[in-house]
C-alpha cells in the first residue's frame, strides 16, 4: 500500500530509448481495449468439450454447436461447422498539441491549450508550481483558474475532461483550455494527459509534461511524450528532427513584475492500438464415395492470413503433417506443421480456402498467423484451435472403458511409487545427517528442495487428467479441485493477476468492470485474481480502513463484490481479497480530541492501539514492527483484537467466497501473528506486502542483497511458512540489471537466483510492478520500456508471478500470453529446477526443468546441449526456447 503523496513526482532522468517498433517516426500509441466478441449462445453438449491435451501443450477442443451427430442425415455431408470469434490489433493515426496562447483574448485571458484527434476519453490530470517554489511539486491551481468540469485530485491536482469540438469534417477532436491572467504568480502548468478508456497516462521524458509561464522551455527546445502503462502502456518518443520554436522568447524575463508568456505550439502523431472483432468459419464436409473430408476456412481478416496447422489420427492428440499434396501455396514449418496462405475471396472482403484430408484423421489443429509476431488463437482459452474430422460417435479410445479406467489408474499409482520412494530416500538421508556434528547445510538444502520439486511432481500427477471421450469436460490443470500442499501456499502453480490500479475506484463500478474480464483472464492463463480492499475507508483507495464489516465502497456495493467472485469462480479462477490489518482509522474522538476510538461491530477502544505511536496516544503494547503513521497502528497482541480479526476473516471467506488474502503492510506486525490468522480462516493462498528498502552503499545498490531477502525470508519463516511473500528483492535487483546493463546481478554469490526466488521460492511472489510502485503513483516504476523482459524472466523462473492489471490490459499482452502458455505448457511451477547459464553485463540466460531455456539483454545467445530447442517467443533483448519433444 501507499499514502496518497502530496505531489505526483518527476520521474528522475529521461526516459531510456523505446524497446518497442514504431511505425515511420516516433509515434503516440494507444491502445483502446474493446469488449471481446461474445461466443454464440446455445450450442449443444458436443460443443463445450473443454480442452485436450497436445504432447505438452493445452488446445481448446472447438464447439460443434451446427454439427450433425451421428445418425442424421448422411446425405448433408456437413460434419462440422463453426464459426469462431477472433480479436486483434489494428492502428489508427491522429495527433495531439498543445498550444500557448500567449495574447490575452477579450477577457484579458491567456490560454493553456491542450488537444487532440483520436477518439477515446481523455481526461487532463494538471497542477501548477508558483513563482516561489522550487523543483517540481504540483499544487492545485486557484479556483478561477479551473475549467468548468474540473474535480479536485487530494490536495495537489485537478482532472479536467477534454471536450469534444467537431470541426468542418467532422472528425472528433478534443481539446481543453486552461484560462489565467498574465501577471498571475504561477510559473509553470504541469500536467500528464490521460485516456480513461485504457488508462494510459503519457508523460514529458518520463516525467510530468511542464508548460513554464516564465517566458521560455527550459529543456532546450526537444520535445519527446512518454506514456505510463496504465491499463495500456505505451511511447511517444518525437522524431530528433523536430523540434519546437516558442514564438517570441525572452529567458531572461521571467521575474513576476512585466511578466513575458511566451506562445508556444507543438503537434505529436498519434497511433492508436485498437481491438477488431473478426471471425473464422471452419466447415468440414464427408465425400463418403472418395473416403476424404473436405476443410473449408473462411474469414472476414483483410490481408494476408496463413493458417498453421497439422492433423492427429486416433486422438493421439500428436500434430502430424499430411502427406502431399498440400494446398496450394503451403510450406512446411519445421517439420512439425504447415503453414498455408489463403486465398482473397472474390469481393475483397476477408480470405478464405478449402482442400481435402484423408478419412483416417480424426482431428485437424490450427491457429491464425498475421505476420512474425501476431497469431490468432481461440478465444475463449488462448489456446490452438480443435477441429474434429470424424462423428462425434468416432471420438475417443476403443478400448472397453473399465479397462482403460483401470490402467490409467495403474500407470498412476507406479509413478507415485516411483516418487514417494525417491522422496522417502531423500528424507532418510536428511535425518541421518542431522546428527552429525559437522552439518553440511548446503547439501541439506539441496535435498529439501529437491523434496520439494519431488512433490510438484507428485502433485501434478494426480491433477492432471487424461482424456476419455468428447463426451466429458476436460480441464487440465484444475485449479478449483487442486488441494494446496498447506494451507495459504496454493498448489504452486498458481499464475497471480493484480485486479486493480491506483485509479480503479474512481469509476465506483470496478467490481462490476473487473467482472467482465474474467472470462478473459481465465482464457489467458490465470489462475488467481488479486482483488481491490473491499472495506470502508477513509481513503478512496480502501487502504486506510475503518468500518471493517462495512463492505460498500469505492470499488462497489457489497453485492457487487459477491457477483465478483462468483463469476471469477465460474471462470475457474480464485480470488484473494486484500486485508488491511496492520492499521485502522477510528470513528471517535478521545477525550483529548484524538482519534483512537471505533465504531462498528468492531467497537474497540484505545487499548487496542499501540503504545509506541505518538499520534494516536495507544494504551496498548508497544508495536511488535513498524509503524504506519497514517493511522492507528493496531495491537495484535491483545487477544480480542486476535480473536476479532480471525472472526472477520472467516465471515470474510464464508459471506464474500474469498479464497485467500493478500496482506497489507505485513512489516508492521510479528509474523506469528499472521499464523494465527492464516490457520484461523484457512485461505488457499496468502501473500504479504514486506516491502523495504535494498542494500545500497554510497548510492550505488550492493551486489550482495543477502540481508534483504533475510527479512523477508524472516517473516515468512514467522508465518510458519503459511503465507508467501511479494519477492521486492527481485524486483529491485531486476530494476538494476536491466536499468545498468548489468545482468550479471541476476547470480549469486552460489550462482542461484539472488532474490527469495533463490532462496524459498515456493514462498515467492514474483513481480515487476503493482498499484504502488507503478500505475499513476510510480513511486519505484520498472524501467521503462523494459518490461517484457522482465516478465520473460518471472513467468519462465520458479516462485509464483504476479502481472499487474495495468500490463495485461496492454500492447504487451500478447507477448505475456505467450510467456503465461510457455508457463503451462512447460509445467513449470513455484519449486521448478533452475540452472543459471549466464551471467554477464548484457546477457542473462538459465535452463529451467531442463525444458525451457530463455535469454535478456542485448548480448547474442542460442541454447546448447541434447536437446532440440525451438523458440517459442521472441522480442526486443528477450527469446525464450522450448526443447522439443
Amino acid at each position: 500500500m501507499s499514502v496518497g503523496s502530496c505531489c505526483i513526482r518527476a520521474i528522475p532522468g529521461a526516459a531510456p530509448p523505446a524497446r518497442v517498433g514504431l511505425l515511420g517516426s516516433a509515434f503516440l500509441q494507444v491502445s483502446a481495449a474493446r469488449t471481446r466478441t461474445r461466443t454464440r449462445a446455445g450450442r449443444c453438449r458436443a460443443a463445450q468439450h473443454g480442452l485436450v491435451r497436445l504432447g505438452g501443450r493445452v488446445v481448446a477442443r472447438a464447439g460443434a454447436a451446427e454439427t450433425p451427430v451421428a445418425g442424421t442425415d448422411e446425405d448433408a455431408g456437413a460434419a462440422f461447422s463453426e464459426t469462431f470469434p477472433l480479436r486483434r490489433c489494428q492502428a489508427v493515426e491522429g495527433k495531439a498539441w498543445v498550444r500557448v496562447d500567449a495574447e490575452p483574448d477579450s477577457e484579458g485571458k491567456c490560454k493553456v491549450v491542450v488537444g487532440c484527434n483520436v477518439a477515446g476519453k481523455w481526461v487532463l490530470h494538471w497542477g501548477v508550481s508558483y513563482d516561489d517554489e522550487h523543483g517540481r511539486e504540483w499544487d492545485q491551481p486557484p479556483s478561477e483558474m479551473r475549467p468548468p468540469g474540473s474535480v479536485a485530485i487530494k490536495d495537489y491536482a485537478i482532472e479536467t475532461p477534454l471536450e469534444i469540438l467537431p470541426n468542418s469534417e467532422g472528425q472528433p477532436l478534443y481539446e481543453m483550455q486552461i484560462k489565467f491572467d498574465k501577471d498571475i504568480p504561477i510559473a509553470a502548468v504541469n500536467f500528464v494527459l490521460k485516456e480513461e478508456e485504457t488508462g494510459a497516462w503519457f508523460q514529458h521524458k518520463g516525467r510530468d509534461f511542464r508548460i513554464p509561464l516564465n517566458g521560455s522551455f527550459n529543456d532546450g527546445g526537444k520535445q519527446d511524450i512518454d506514456i505510463w502503462p496504465g491499463d495500456l502502456g505505451h511511447v511517444l518518443k518525437k522524431s530528433e528532427g523536430s523540434s519546437s520554436q516558442p514564438q517570441n522568447t525572452s529567458p531572461e524575463d521571467t521575474g513576476l513584475s512585466g511578466k513575458h508568456i511566451s506562445g508556444f505550439y507543438e503537434e505529436y502523431p498519434i497511433l492508436k492500438s485498437e481491438y477488431v472483432q473478426n471471425l473464422v468459419t471452419v466447415t468440414v464436409r464427408r465425400d463418403i464415395e472418395a473416403h476424404k473430408r473436405l476443410v473449408e476456412f473462411d474469414t472476414d481478416i483483410p490481408g494476408e492470413v496463413i493458417i498453421h496447422w497439422g492433423v492427429c489420427r486416433d486422438n493421439t492428440m500428436t500434430w502430424e503433417i499430411p502427406p502431399e499434396p498440400h494446398p496450394p501455396k503451403t510450406k512446411i514449418f519445421r517439420h512439425k506443421a504447415l503453414q498455408t496462405l489463403l486465398q482473397q475471396k472474390a469481393d475483397g472482403a476477408g480470405n478464405s480456402i478449402s482442400f481435402s484430408l484423408d478419412a483416417e484423421y480424426s482431428c485437424l489443429f490450427f491457429v491464425l498467423k498475421l505476420d512474425e509476431y501476431t497469431w490468432l488463437r481461440n478465444l475463449e482459452n488462448g489456446s490452438d484451435f480443435y477441429v474434429p474430422l470424424t462423428r462425434v460417435g468416432q471420438y475417443g479410445s476403443t478400448q472397453d472403458p473399465d479397462k482403460a479406467e483401470a490402467q490409467k489408474i495403474e500407470d498412476k499409482s507406479s509413478q507415485a511409487d516411483g516418487l514417494i520412494s525417491d522422496i522417502r530416500n531423500l528424507v532418510v538421508g536428511l535425518s541421518s545427517r542431522r546428527g552429525q556434528k559437522a552439518k553440511n547445510k548446503v547439501l541439506q538444502e539441496d535435498i529439501l528442495q529437491e523434496i520439494e520439486r519431488l512433490a510438484a511432481e507428485a502433485y501434478s500427477i494426480f491433477r492432471s487428467p487424461t482424456i476419455d471421450s468428447v463426451d466429458e469436460s476436460v480441464q487440465l490443470d484444475d485449479t478449483l479441485s487442486a488441494k494446496p500442499a498447506c494451507s495459504g501456499t496454493g498448489s504452486g502453480f498458481e499464475i497471480l493477476c493484480q485486479g486493480f490500479n491506483w485509479e480503479s475506484h474512481k469509476s465506483g463500478k470496478w467490481y462490476v468492470e473487473l467482472g467482465t474480464k474474467a472470462k478473459e483472464l481465465s482464457s489467458l492463463g490465470f489462475t488467481i485474481v488479486w482483488s481491490p480492499p473491499p472495506t470502508d475507508s477513509v481513503s478512496p483507495e480502501g487502504y486506510m480502513p475503518r468500518d471493517l464489516y462495512n463492505l460498500n465502497s469505492r470499488y462497489g456495493s457489497m453485492d457487487e463484490l459477491k457477483e465478483l467472485v462468483k463469476i471469477f469462480h465460474e471462470a475457474g479462477i480464485k480470488v484473494l481479497g486484500d486485508a488491511v490489518l496492520n492499521h485502522r482509522c477510528a470513528q471517535f474522538q478521545n477525550n483529548n480530541g484524538v482519534w483512537n476510538i471505533f465504531g462498528g461491530r468492531m467497537n474497540w477502544d484505545d487499548r487496542a492501539v499501540v503504545a509506541d505511536d505518538p499520534h494516536f496516544q495507544g494504551r496498548g503494547n508497544k508495536s511488535s514492527g513498524d509503524n504506519f503513521h497514517a493511522a492507528p497502528n493496531i495491537d495484535h497482541s491483545q487477544e480480542f483484537v486476535r480473536n476479532d480479526l480471525k472472526e472477520w476473516l472467516c465471515w470474510m471467506r464464508k459471506e464474500v467466497g474469498y479464497d485467500g488474502w493478500r496482506l497489507d503492510f505485513v512489516r508492521g506486525f510479528w509474523g506469528g501473528y499472521v499464523k494465527d490468522y492464516l490457520e484461523a480462516s484457512e485461505p488457499y493462498f496468502a501473500v504479504g506486502e514486506y516491502w523495504d528498502s535494498l542494500s545500497y552503499t554510497y548510492g550505488e545498490m550492493d551486489y550482495n542483497q543477502d540481508a534483504h531477502r533475510q527479512r523477508i525470508v524472516d517473516w515468512i519463516n514467522a508465518t510458519n511458512g503459511t503465507a508467501g511473500a511479494f519477492d521486492v528483492t527481485t524486483k529491485g535487483i531486476l530494476h538494476a540489471a536491466l536499468e545498468r546493463s548489468e545482468y550479471w546481478r541476476l547470480s549469486d554469490e552460489k550462482g542461484k537466483p539472488p532474490g527469495v526466488l533463490g532462496w524459498w521460492p515456493s514462498r515467492a511472489v514474483t513481480f515487476i510492478e503493482n498499484h504502488d510502485t507503478g500505475s499513476t503513483q510510480g513511486h519505484w516504476r520498472f524501467p521503462y520500456g523494459m518490461e517484457l523482459q522482465g516478465y520473460a524472466y518471472i513467468l519462465t523462473h520458479p516462485g509464483t508471478p504476479a502481472v499487474f492489471y495495468d500490463h495485461i490490459f496492454s500492447h504487451l499482452q500478447p507477448e505475456i500470453a505467450k510467456f503465461i502458455s510457455i508457463r503451462h505448457r512447460q509445467k513449470i511451477h513455484c519449486r521448478s529446477k533452475i540452472k543459471i547459464l549466464k551471467a554477464e553485463r548484457s546477457l542473462y540466460a538459465a535452463e529451467i526443468d531442463e525444458k525451457v531455456t530463455m535469454k535478456i539483454g542485448s548480448e547474442h545467445f542460442e541454447p546448447s546441449g541434447p536437446q532440440n530447442w525451438i523458440v517459442a517467443a521472441e522480442g526486443q533483448d528477450y527469446k525464450i526456447w522450448e526443447a522439443s519433444s
